[in-house]
């Protein structure tokens, strides 16, 4: 399946997606996202410094005000996409 990386405080995103059969990556620095078909962000810290340095090809999925089964849905129709 795919590679997803996946920020630290979403750890139930993680199990999820790890159930789906995708591989999961923490993402704890922005290295962590080479490679990754898609990231998930938490939102919470989004471009604090104004900078907008692309780390990564795949799509990044900002999960505020989501649910772990809502992310899930988005990162499916985003891998199919």
């Amino acid at each position: 399946m795919a590679r997803i990386g996946v920020e630290q405080s979403l750890s139930n995103v993680s199990d999820a997606l790890r159930s789906m059969g995708h591989d999961v990556v923490e993402l704890r620095q922005e290295q962590d996202a080479n490679g990754c078909d898609c990231c998930v962000i938490s939102g919470q810290d989004q471009n604090v410094m104004g900078i907008q340095n692309a780390a990564t090809q795949g799509s990044v999925l900002n999960a505020h005000g989501m649910s772990a089964d809502e992310i899930c849905q988005a990162v499916e129709s985003r891998l199919q996409a």
